[in-house]
């Protein structure tokens, strides 16, 4: 088979780095610790003459100990070469080309070794730069050295040789790794940054989640060049907020975030909010409590959605959006629902959020008035709302930070736990027992439609329950 070429010249030999290659003894990582379709993929790409690496992420943290969540595979196969091996292939991306070999749900990433990205050379398209220097297009493809010294991170560029087993390291990112340092390749930062500016947020997350120190020269470039984050597509930033929210190390990444300038330019209105001298630090607090509830679910090996941390983000300016409206004399619940509205509509300007996600998002806002003013039927219908849960721990993290009455999370936490008829019972016709929320929430829910009317003549039960517990002035409920 033919073997990939660079798309362009190469950089003479004496310019590239020397690798030091660290034996099966010195390294200590063992093939049973690798994913078996990893493996068959590197094997396979031997078999058929190529270069085949472990590369990235995956070398890092077998190095430290822990276990992978990706293993990804560099060679010198172009993209349509690695189709040819596996029927199980199919070719993606146009900024960056790779092949994605599919066995069953899982994933093996094979990309073809990069060379770098010189202004001098004749890219013929392949390679492509904004006008800030950041990568538009990079398929230009070359040797394993080109390949390294391309990398964003030390501690990324280290590569597992499927040929003898052994650790090849052309940055001194496994030093670095020992030394719990975080260092860009090369000497020039701003460029490294430039050319990609979420490199910075991948610095704030490496760092987080693998107890790693930014080197000076780095973070010195990440406070000079923080307002880069407004040139990235919003689309990619909503992916990379989420790895840094659902890290395990979240709380860690906004305190970096926000201490680097980074937090500001893609949550304007919530950076804004955290700000404000009087109330900004109990603002900030909801966010924190949120942000180690997630902390705590990961680490535990449960699910996350994105809706409730974006909820949790915007949750502060649409508190001020909807004030500002009230104290205009809006009414309550439009003022709400356009406070929401407004604050989704200026957000997707900086980071997106796909409107499957966002729909929940207003599902969370909208609970927390219905979750703190509704009573008696009413309440145990709420426990049936495919957002309830969601809503439910939203309320309580509120409570936590001070921005909730606790004794509401404690009533919805104790009915949950109830068969039936004790729910019936403490929620009761008038809704005895259930406390008064505050109105921190602001927003009401929705007229009931038409098909959910109670029944003329019906007395009792939920239906009547739910109108009385409804109206302040009939007596339902409070303390």
């Amino acid at each position: 088979m033919t073997k990939a070429d660079p798309a362009t010249p190469s950089r003479p030999d004496s310019e590239l780095p020397e690798p030091r290659v660290y034996e099966r003894a010195e390294h200590g990582i063992s093939r049973a610790a690798i994913d078996d379709n990893a493996l068959k993929v590197l094997y396979r790409l031997r078999e058929a003459g190529y270069r085949a690496c472990l590369v990235g992420g995956g070398v890092r943290d077998l190095l430290l100990g822990r276990e992978p969540k990706d293993f990804d595979v560099a060679t010198d196969a172009t993209p349509e070469q690695v189709r040819g091996l596996f029927r199980n292939c199919r070719l993606i991306g146009r900024r960056f080309r790779l092949a994605h070999v599919l066995f069953g749900r899982e994933m093996i990433e094979v990309a073809t070794f990069r060379a770098p990205h010189d202004d001098e050379s004749e890219d013929e398209g392949q390679v492509a730069l904004s006008e800030e220097g950041r990568i538009l297009r990079d398929n230009r493809y070359g040797t394993i050295e080109q390949d390294a010294v391309r990398r964003d991170f030390t501690i990324n560029a280290l590569y597992y040789d499927i040929e003898d087993f052994s650790v090849l390291d052309y940055t001194g990112g496994f030093e670095d790794l020992r030394a719990g340092e975080l260092r860009l390749i090369g000497d020039d930062v701003e460029t490294r940054l430039r050319e990609d500016p979420v490199r910075m947020l991948r610095a704030v997350r490496f760092a987080a989640k693998l107890g790693l120190t930014i080197a000076p020269e780095v973070e010195a470039g990440i406070l000079d060049l923080a307002s880069l984050m407004q040139t990235v597509a919003p689309a990619r930033l909503f992916d990379e907020v989420i790895k840094l929210f659902h890290s395990g190390a979240a709380v860690t990444c906004l305190d970096e975030l926000e201490r680097l300038g980074l937090f500001e330019p893609m949550f304007p209105e919530a950076a804004a909010c955290f700000a404000d001298p009087d109330v900004g630090p109990e603002r900030r607090q909801f966010l924190v409590e949120s942000l180690l509830n997630t902390d705590k679910r990961i680490n535990e090996g449960l699910g996350v959605n994105p809706a409730f941390l974006y909820a949790a983000i915007l949750w502060a300016p649409v508190q001020v959006a909807a004030a500002k409206r009230i104290a205009a004399d809006e009414q309550e619940i439009p003022a709400w629902q356009q406070a929401m509205a407004e604050v989704l509509d200026r957000q997707v300007k900086t980071v997106s959020i796909p409107k499957r996600f966002s729909l929940i998002v207003r599902e969370i806002w909208e609970l927390q008035a219905r979750l703190e003013r509704h009573r008696g039927g009413r309440a145990l219908r709420l426990l049936t709302h495919p957002r309830f849960r969601a809503g439910y721990d939203f309320l309580c993290l509120r409570a936590r930070a001070g921005d909730a009455d606790p004794e509401l999370c404690r009533w919805w936490t104790e009915i949950q736990e109830l068969d039936e008829d004790a729910q019936k019972a403490m929620a009761g016709a008038q809704g005895k027992g259930v406390p008064k929320g505050d109105g921190k929430a602001g927003a009401k829910s929705k007229s009931r439609r038409g098909g959910r009317r109670r029944r003329r003549g019906r007395k009792g039960g939920a239906g009547a329950s739910a109108d009385a517990g409804a109206n302040p002035e009939s007596g339902g409920g409070g303390e």
